[in-house]
């Protein structure tokens, strides 16, 4: 093994780093990778350090100086600029001129002479010099005159200690013996919508105006208009193709079906096509495209579910018949969790002897909805497909559309969870939806931001789903909606919604389980979608402030704050200038009044403890002047169970005019 002994620079416990550098951390364009590392050397040598860092597409690294911060320990950061992958890692070296400053300094602060240390001092320039071009070439032969020829002790302190020299002697650095960090590691860049969005989830087959009739891509146009107007920017599709007949499960997930009976979307493929085929009645593919067209003019980008799963009817399952298990009897082995049975869906053998040709096939499908305008997919049950596949088919496909967003739907086990965001998935499901106390709240999303989790996982809160109705949902009445709702958007940039169960407030269960009565997933729905009760102008109102407020555009973010009230939620997101920030306070009881009094952290806010301040309720418009940092709040469930505050500085005019900000 080559030994460089002149290197005396070690590097150590580089972050972020996932996993040994196995897998890459997270970003969307425009966002800081801040990286630290323990960088040291023997002896009491001063060393300087950088961060490298690269596009994908650049052949040269760029340096960024790291700062010391404490005990060993440096700080640097870059911008990632745009969609990719980018490459970082850390160098050091022994920094000799500063090395030569300090010791310069100390020796001339103790009345020592330091006429031959000048001379090394001159050295260092001269040596300097002949690396250095143009301008700062000139510049250091005119620090090494100014130096003259040593004998002025405090002439030469002062232009030893001249920052410009400094910056100068920095930029041309010996690098002969630079120590560099062991491996490049990843960062995954994605778009911003990556990390703030608004989701709103409906079956297109029940958009017709008329009831019991089955709704078209074309009422879905009609609706887009009021989705836009609510706030929502990703209009998420459940599968769209044609519904296997075999074993269809009927109303309210029945084994026997009547006449009638639609079945489940997530039941895919008949004789009418599979994962690249439309349910006829929803339409062509020319009034899909339509639809992704007349979406983004309204703001709004369509995401497709991707469900890699079959119906009996499938073509699949006569053209490949080596894609499924089969059992003894010659049946194929259907999708099962005991005790629950799902025998209207066939599982895929992912550990067929021909998975290069099935991995093949579903990329395809991908690339196909690719092809038809979409760019953002929520996939079922990624937990339940092997790991590789999912690390493959992602880095094949944004290798080519580094725009694309998957969505992980795997509401399972936490490390498989964090697991499949390693792997590349851009968003994932959240246990958001069973956290109800103010203790799990603080504990479930401080992990998933203050821990190495927040520089891969990007959580999406939701508080229903189609197969999700929870309990606090079924008896908090209208209340339970708003408090979920607030809690949803302000806690994370990423949210969405099951609707328009979720905008109506529809609570009524299965006795006994977290499941619709009467679920959307088995059955054509006819709405009501202004009926009394709902809480369209309420969303619509938390999604513009969202917009509005850029602090709330992140989850990273994220602080809590001390309340006395146990059933009060009081956080606060700010931006990194604390230009924007945002205080927001939840009754967690959707029953009773519940007051107390919350402890603003005032100094870390940059509010002067010596003067009021304002805090806007955005949800409400009214206005409060507060004193420093302990003061009261009271919310009533049955008006607004929540603020959403922004907080107005006091400033002053320089004509001694006191106004707020």
């Amino acid at each position: 093994m080559h030994i460089e002994g002149r290197k005396r620079v070690v590097i150590e416990r580089l972050n972020p780093e996932i996993d040994g550098g196995r897998f890459p951390v997270k970003r969307v364009v425009g966002e800081k990778v801040v990286v630290m590392a323990d960088v040291f050397a023997d002896g009491h040598d001063a060393i300087w350090a950088n961060i490298l860092f690269r596009g994908q597409k650049e052949e040269n690294w760029r340096e960024v100086p790291m700062r010391f911060v404490e005990n060993d320990r440096w700080q640097g950061e870059f911008i990632v600029e745009e969609m990719g992958i980018y490459f970082y890692t850390a160098e050091g070296g022994i920094d000799c001129f500063t090395t030569w400053q300090n010791d310069i300094k100390k020796k001339y602060e103790a009345n020592q002479d330091i006429k031959i240390d000048i001379l090394s001092g001159i050295q260092h320039i001269e040596n300097m010099s002949k690396l250095a071009t143009g301008d700062d070439h000139s510049k250091l032969l005119e620090f090494l005159r100014l130096f003259g020829n040593g004998e002025n002790s405090e002439k030469a302190i002062s232009v030893a200690l001249s920052r410009e020299l400094i910056d100068l002697m920095n930029k041309y650095q010996d690098r002969r013996f630079v120590t560099r960090y062991g491996m490049d590691l990843t960062v995954v860049v994605d778009r911003p919508r990556a990390l703030f969005s608004a989701w709103y989830e409906r079956f297109p087959r029940s958009y017709s105006p008329e009831a019991d009739k089955h709704g078209t891509f074309k009422d879905c146009e009609n609706v887009l208009p009021e989705i836009a107007k609510m706030g929502f920017d990703v209009f998420y599709l459940p599968p769209i193709h044609p519904i296997g007949k075999t074993n269809r499960k009927g109303k309210n997930n029945l084994s026997v079906t009547a006449q009638g009976d639609v079945g489940s979307p997530w039941a895919i493929g008949s004789a009418e096509g599979g994962h690249k085929s439309f349910h006829p009645q929803l339409g062509t593919p020319e009034d899909f495209e339509r639809l992704v067209r007349k979406a983004k003019e309204c703001g709004i980008e369509i995401a497709m579910d991707i469900a890699f799963q079959c119906s009996p009817d499938h073509p699949y399952v006569s053209e490949h018949p080596e894609w499924f298990k089969w059992r003894p009897d010659g049946s194929v082995q259907h999708a099962e969790n005991p005790p629950k049975k799902y025998e209207d869906v066939l599982p895929l053998n992912f550990e067929t002897k021909r998975w290069q040709q099935l991995w093949e096939e579903l990329k395809s499908i991908v690339v196909f909805w690719i092809e038809k305008g979409v760019r953002i997919f929520r996939v079922d049950n990624p937990h339940t497909k092997p790991f590789a596949f999912w690390e493959w088919l992602i880095k094949e496909i944004k290798g080519t559309y580094p725009e694309v967003i998957f969505l992980s739907e795997a509401f399972t086990r936490p490390k498989i969870m964090y697991y499949l965001a390693k792997l590349g998935f851009t968003q994932s499901y959240t246990y958001f939806t069973w956290r109800n106390t103010k203790r799990e709240f603080v504990e479930y999303i401080t992990e998933i931001t203050r821990t190495e989790t927040r520089e891969y996982f990007r959580p999406n809160f939701w508080p229903n789903t189609p197969d999700i109705l929870p309990e606090h949902l079924q008896y908090g009445g209208r209340t339970a909606f708003m408090i979920r709702l607030v809690l949803a958007a302000t806690l994370s940039s990423n949210y969405g919604i099951f609707g328009p169960a979720f905008e109506l407030c529809v609570n009524e269960a299965i006795p006994g389980k977290e499941e619709y009565l009467n679920s959307e997933k088995y059955a054509l729905k006819n709405w009501d979608w202004d009926r009394q009760g709902n809480i369209k102008d309420f969303i619509a109102r938390v999604n513009r402030i969202r917009n509005e407020n850029p602090a709330l555009q992140s989850t990273l973010n994220v602080r809590f704050y001390d309340v006395d009230n146990d059933f009060l939620l009081f956080y606060g997101k700010a931006t990194e200038d604390f230009s924007n920030i945002m205080l927001m306070v939840v009754n967690l009881d959707p029953y009773h009044l519940q007051s107390g009094w919350v402890n603003v952290p005032i100094s870390a806010l940059g509010i002067d403890k010596d003067h009021p301040y304002m805090v806007h309720d955005l949800l409400t418009d009214d206005k409060y002047v507060w004193h420093g940092e302990r003061n009261y709040v009271e919310l009533r469930p049955n008006t607004f169970p929540a603020h959403i505050f922004k907080v107005r500085k006091r400033l002053k005019r320089e004509t001694d005019f006191d106004y707020f900000m």
